[in-house]
């Protein structure tokens, strides 16, 4: 398992709710991601979940229980984190996670 597949069908249950523009979904990572209007707004590594914050957010975020930088090449991507179960357990935290990147996503430009 590459990526927890439950965890997956859940956010694909918001992101339907959200109906974020153009949205793709990929396997990335070794995992699954999420794109809207080509850029990138969460997924899935094992049982892990990515979001994309941004820059201005990043430290913010990385403050908050059960996160840690997105680093899965010995190089963390700043403005990527990974959210470790139990943090998005209810539908209302893992809705307010995947809320947060595609908002971000969206306000980036177009690809």
């Amino acid at each position: 398992m590459a990526y927890d597949h439950l965890l997956a069908s859940r956010i694909e249950i918001i992101l339907k709710e959200l109906q974020p523009p153009e949205l793709v979904t990929k396997k990335m990572f070794g995992g699954i991601c999420y794109l809207t209007q080509g850029n990138i707004a969460c997924g899935v590594l094992q049982d892990k979940l990515i979001i994309r914050v941004g820059k201005p957010a990043y430290l913010e975020t990385l403050a908050k229980s059960g996160t840690s930088p997105f680093d899965i090449t010995g190089r963390p991507m700043t403005g990527w984190v990974f959210v470790k179960p139990p943090e998005f357990e209810s539908d209302e935290e893992l809705h307010a996670w995947v809320l947060q990147g595609v908002e971000f996503a969206l306000a980036l430009p177009k690809k």
